[in-house]
């Protein structure tokens, strides 16, 4: 493949984008404006899973604009859900909520009108520190408006096919004979337990009675309470299997990505959206989920949350979104370490980009070049003052209490002057996680190394110790490549990416014996 085989910038982003386009052309729909869509999760903490939602549909809202179109992220609420099930770690009088909409229940930090708000906050706090931008939407919103009164009506009047719809499926047969409609019940505020009996077309109102319902295995008794619901206000909302398709032609959405664990609802939606709506449904992708580091799903309720806000206590918002972008099929780990990880291949990133990395393959550097336009969000990608890996081996070896000090001494040292404040963040990352974990991870990127600098690095360990000053150390490293009649270059280039993920850096001698001869020693060995 060559250069003119690339679409756009070389991405799978430009790649949905453009069959996105396609599509729409195909179906000769309207292209003034493309929306995107993602859920934000109102019933328990926001994850990097549910991050991913939003940051992707971004990135092909702005690939889409970068192809001449308007578009625009829209951020979906379901905070007019029911709370299912207590997260680990909530205070137990949560429980007398169980099964009310999550925008009724008090918030257990009272910092927020609702439970619901509080958590869809959260996600959108990290999004706006990583400058996702997204028009907001509440679910709650929507049916207290009556926004989505008209879907619901043809919904409910077409229920019986839904309800096929349904069965066909996924065999779930309830709404064979319910109506695909939660009422939440007047006596007792619960969403779950009632059961939608009648539509009543000329008032636009459904009549439901609280029977009780199983959720999550656990059967719910209801209160016996029997009345009307109105379709134009809050007092109930679609079921999960038919709501996808009312607001996805309200809003229009063009675009919205899926994880496996929903892939039958999507489906249902689809049909639904087509064949009762009459809308053609958004262009989808479906992804893996996110497991934590033992392999298992990440789950709100599960305690196992590894939110955004931890990943930012040690690494930057980019290095997020280039982890969220960087594949999109497969499940993917997320551990501590993958923080690190990240912020050494965002470094990598920006090195390529400006020509610091060589990078022979052209499809290769395209993908690479193109996933980090899109992580800076197409607004021009910075060029690497301080290289992350030297600040972090600095934090390594500072000591305690003085870290920012000794850090800041030795980049002076280094010829780093500027202290802005990506190099301050910098600097509070690295401190945070010495402090917080301890030694960092060893670097894991692939370096290629040709066999006589192998041979040379190997000779170059065994002569190198801890009582070497940081000039003798600058001085064995010439003395090794001249036995070896390699070019110091070659030598210099191939020990700085070893120890800083970058082929050039400060006057190499120094810095090992700053950061520590022991620890240089690991990293090459790591490499032979």
């Amino acid at each position: 493949m060559t250069t003119e085989d690339i679409i756009g910038r070389g991405t799978w982003i430009d790649k949905v984008a453009h069959e996105i386009v396609n599509r729409e052309k195909k179906l000769g729909r309207n292209l003034e404006n493309i929306y995107t869509e993602s859920g934000l999760g109102a019933s328990g903490i926001p994850h990097v899973g549910s991050m991913a939602d939003a940051v992707r549909a971004y990135t092909v809202a702005l690939a889409l604009e970068d192809m001449g179109y308007n578009s625009k992220l829209i951020a979906f609420s379901d905070d007019m859900d029911g709370l299912r099930k207590v997260p680990s770690g909530f205070p137990s009088w949560m429980n007398e909520w169980l099964l009310k909409p999550v925008s009724e229940i008090p918030d257990p930090d009272g910092c927020h009108e609702s439970y619901g708000r509080h958590m869809s906050s959260m996600l959108e706090d990290a999004l706006d520190k990583a400058g996702i931008e997204y028009i907001h939407k509440s679910g709650y919103e929507m049916y207290k408006s009556g926004v989505l009164s008209r879907e619901i009506h043809e919904i409910l009047l077409n229920w019986r096919r839904v309800g096929e719809i349904i069965y066909e499926e996924t065999g779930q047969d309830k709404y064979l004979y319910r109506l695909p409609y939660h009422a939440k019940c007047k006596e007792c505020g619960r969403i779950y337990t009632t059961e939608a009996i009648e539509y009543d077309t000329k008032n636009r109102r459904v009549l439901y009675r609280c029977i009780g319902d199983e959720i999550g295995g656990t059967f719910h008794r209801g209160c016996g309470y029997e009345g009307y619901a109105y379709i134009d206000r809050a007092d109930g909302k679609l079921a999960w299997k038919s709501e996808f398709a009312a607001r996805w032609r309200r809003l229009d959405i063009r675009f919205e990505a899926y994880g496996k664990d929903i892939a039958d609802s999507v489906r249902v939606n689809d049909i639904i959206a087509r064949e009762v709506l009459g809308y053609e449904p958004p262009y989808h992708v479906r992804y893996e989920l996110f497991l934590d580091a033992s392999g298992k799903k990440i789950a709100k309720s599960k305690g196992n949350v590894f939110t955004p806000q931890i990943w930012y206590r040690y690494g930057n918002p980019e290095s997020l979104i280039l982890y969220l972008l960087k594949r999109f099929s497969g499940t993917r780990k997320v551990k501590l370490d993958t923080i690190v990880t990240m912020m050494r291949e965002l470094d990598y990133h920006r090195q390529v980009y400006h020509g610091k990395i060589y990078i022979e393959n052209p499809m290769k550097k395209a993908k690479i070049k193109g996933l980090i336009e899109y992580v800076y969000k197409l607004r021009g990608v910075p060029p690497v003052k301080v290289p992350y890996e030297i600040v972090l081996s600095l934090a390594e070896v500072a000591p305690e209490g003085n870290e920012r000090e000794f850090i800041i001494k030795r980049l002076d040292k280094y010829g780093y002057k500027s202290i802005d404040d990506e190099v301050e963040n910098l600097i509070n990352y690295a401190i945070n996680w010495v402090r917080d974990y301890g030694k960092p991870p060893i670097p894991t990127g692939e370096i290629n190394i040709d066999i006589d600098i192998k041979e040379a690095l190997k000779t170059l360990n065994q002569r190198i110790h801890s009582n070497m000053e940081g000039e003798e150390i600058q001085g064995l490293i010439f003395n090794v490549a001249r036995e070896y009649g390699i070019s110091y270059r070659k030598i210099f280039q191939t020990l700085y990416q070893i120890i800083i993920g970058t082929p050039k850096g400060p006057r190499l001698g120094p810095l090992i014996k700053d950061i520590g001869v022991e620890k240089v020693k690991e990293r090459i060995n790591k490499y032979l």
